[in-house]
């Protein structure tokens, strides 16, 4: 089955049946490779949310630019953040990329 648009949300961190690690700053790149052979021949949309300290939007982005490099599209990314009210100051909480065909 072949997708116009994939949501990605990876764990940071995670164990498989058989003892396998995985480490979201350390597999995102194979993971996007099995996702960009679900893709269809004109997909829309990729996203991705990193909830992760070690991982940088430029790394994020970078990444995600490798796995679309053959479509034709644009790249965003950025960080999410939370405003703490009291202190009027920015939280960090996680890193993205967006890439569309638009």
């Amino acid at each position: 089955m072949k997708y116009d648009g994939i949501i990605l949300d990876p764990p940071k961190f995670g164990r498989g049946p058989k003892g396998e690690v995985w480490e979201v700053y350390k597999s995102l790149p194979s993971l996007l490779d099995m996702c960009r052979a679900c893709l269809s021949d004109n997909p829309l949309f990729v996203i991705v949310t990193v909830y992760a300290v070690r991982a940088s939007a430029i790394h994020i982005a970078q990444a995600m630019d490798e796995m679309m490099k053959r479509y034709k599209g644009n790249i965003d990314s950025g960080e999410l953040v939370t405003r703490e009210t009291s202190a009027n100051r920015l939280l960090s909480q996680a890193v993205y990329a967006r890439w569309s065909s638009k």
